[in-house]
């Protein structure tokens, strides 16, 4: 069946997805999204969605055009324009004022409070619709914003390195540095992409971690990105600490941004950014927290740094989407600590997962897993 999509639709398409990721460390929690304008097949204007609370994509590319620049052109947004009007004015309403005369749209909505709303408001108008092209390349962009849309729950990375024979540190809890220099830069990405990064207690009180990103590990253009703004968002912080034994001079508590301390006491003191959330056996409930950290704090993406305890728990209660191994050419030994804190006994009690990617970092590679359930 032939595309109804050309081969100038693609090429225009694939410029506004790479407007949405110039925005990829930074719009949470909205979605990326980019937008360029044609008329004639000539590229008119570029926009692209900076943060919560700026102007949207097709807003942004409108701007730099006149009302005669933009009669009869087409827009090719990677995401439906939105229908309502919060903290910025509706987008689909701004193409309709534009008299743009045709949408490429790559995918629809997934907020079920939106969905197709824009669609219809622009055909009403007179504006011809087309959706699909480059979906799953837009998908890509947004993939926790529409897991939390769809099942009310953040996207999870699992983070962990290790080395050759599988151990994550000594046993004593000594482990920095296993990896090199690229795959920790790559890490301080990982976090900034990341709407909260959960640890355990442990891993502080042996660390003394701050969980923050740090600018000056960051390797990334400055050209390209705002890297002030990069460093200013800092992801929420979550510290898991059953017995609520994290101490006010730790260090994680002392960083920019907010630290979330969640505990499994029922009877606490009630303080801003304390929580409790036992689960029946007097542990933290993790599906509870993800739930919390969607509906609550409104994160799309979480990730998991922490000790074989904990990321285990994340792995074997299936409460993962990816699992990201950095693996170090280093030997432990025997007696160091477990990738994961995980009890089997029987083969067919395996967890199999499925490689989607892997690459060379420095000396490390670094391994891309999503499990198979």
């Amino acid at each position: 069946m032939q595309s109804p999509f050309s081969i100038a639709d693609s090429q225009f398409m694939a410029k506004a997805i790479k407007q949405a990721q110039s925005a990829i460390y930074t719009t949470r929690p909205n979605p990326n999204v980019g937008c360029v304008i044609v008329k004639a097949d000539v590229l008119l204007a570029t926009g692209f969605h900076r943060r919560a609370g700026d102007g949207h994509a097709e807003v942004n590319a409108l701007a730099k055009l006149s009302l005669a620049q933009t009669t009869g052109a087409t827009a090719y947004v990677t995401l439906e324009p939105c229908s309502h009007t919060g903290k910025t004015g509706s987008c689909a309403r701004a193409l309709i004022d534009a008299k743009i005369a045709k949408v490429v749209c790559a995918m629809q909505d997934p907020n079920p409070l939106v969905s197709g709303k824009g669609f219809e408001l622009l055909e009403s108008a007179g504006i011809e619709v087309s959706i699909g092209l480059m979906c799953e390349q837009a998908q890509a962009l947004n993939l926790g914003f529409i897991k939390r849309m769809s099942a009310k729950l953040p996207r999870v990375t699992v983070k962990m390195a290790m080395s050759l024979d599988g151990r994550t540190a000594m046993q004593s809890g000594e482990s920095q540095w296993i990896t090199g220099a690229p795959a920790r830069a790559d890490v301080q990405r990982l976090r900034a992409k990341s709407c909260a990064i959960i640890t355990g207690i442990g891993s502080i009180q042996i660390d003394d971690s701050s969980l923050t990103v740090r600018l000056n590990e960051l390797k990334l253009s400055a050209d390209a990105l705002d890297l002030a703004l990069i460093e200013s968002m800092q992801p929420l912080r979550v510290v898991l600490d059953p017995q609520n034994k994290l101490k006010s001079d730790a260090k994680i508590l002392k960083q920019a941004g907010r630290t979330l301390r969640v505990t499994a006491q029922k009877n606490v003191d009630r303080e801003a950014d304390l929580i409790s959330l036992p689960d029946a056996d007097g542990r933290i409930d993790l599906k509870a927290l993800l739930l919390y950290l969607a509906d609550k704090e409104s994160c799309n993406n979480v990730l998991v740094e922490a000790g074989a305890t904990l990321a285990g728990s994340f792995v074997n209660q299936q409460l993962f989407d990816e699992l990201v191994v950095f693996m170090a050419p280093t030997i432990l030994g025997a007696s160091a600590r477990p990738l994961f804190a995980i009890d089997k006994d029987k083969m067919d009690l395996q967890q199999r997962l499925k490689l989607i990617d892997q690459r060379v970092l420095g000396d490390d590679i670094r391994l891309t897993y999503h499990s198979l359930i």
